[in-house]
């Protein structure tokens, strides 16, 4: 009932609080409760990169090979991988900087009004003759071939100069 809810929440907000005697805890209870340990590894991957994102980037992969190793062992051999990811989590340093970012792009897309603009022909890939023509990949700079970071543009004409990981005003 609202206890599997309430107990994913409090085992959520102790990891980003960064206790993990409470953490450990929570996720204790709900395996102990008979709580499906695929559904707790699934709600750490999405914390991995929610709640840590950037900051610790390998938390991802821990996240994910808890995620198989539960999946490969079931319980009640996989406690312990996932109490191993819910210690590291809540001991890692957290990060909302993608996460934020990610929002911003998503509520830019949801503001626009009329068809949204086009790719810019120097970003397109032009396999046919035809595309070449037509200016496809014109004047791109293969970024590989240059030791310093080129000037070039990757956003739309209308959102030149956008940075998505600033603070959106609501």
């Amino acid at each position: 009932g609202e206890e599997h809810y309430n107990c994913i929440s409090a085992l959520h907000k102790s990891m980003r609080g960064s206790d993990e005697n409470a953490s450990l805890y929570w996720l204790a209870r709900m395996l102990e409760g008979g709580e499906d340990p695929l559904y707790v590894a699934r709600r750490l991957v999405r914390f991995a990169s929610e709640d840590i994102g950037l900051a610790d980037p390998l938390a991802l992969t821990q996240a994910v090979s808890a995620y198989q190793g539960c999946h490969f062992i079931g319980m009640p051999e996989c406690e312990v991988i996932l109490a191993q990811c819910v210690v590291y989590f809540a001991r890692a340093p957290k990060s909302i900087e993608v996460y934020r970012a990610y929002s911003n792009v998503k509520e830019c897309l949801r503001m626009h009004t009329g068809p949204l603009p086009p790719v810019p022909l120097h970003l397109r890939n032009a396999p046919t003759r035809l595309m070449k023509n037509l200016g496809y990949g014109k004047g791109y700079k293969y970024n590989p071939m240059y030791k310093e970071p080129v000037e070039q543009d990757y956003l739309p004409e209308e959102l030149k100069g956008t940075d998505f990981f600033k603070e959106q005003k609501t």
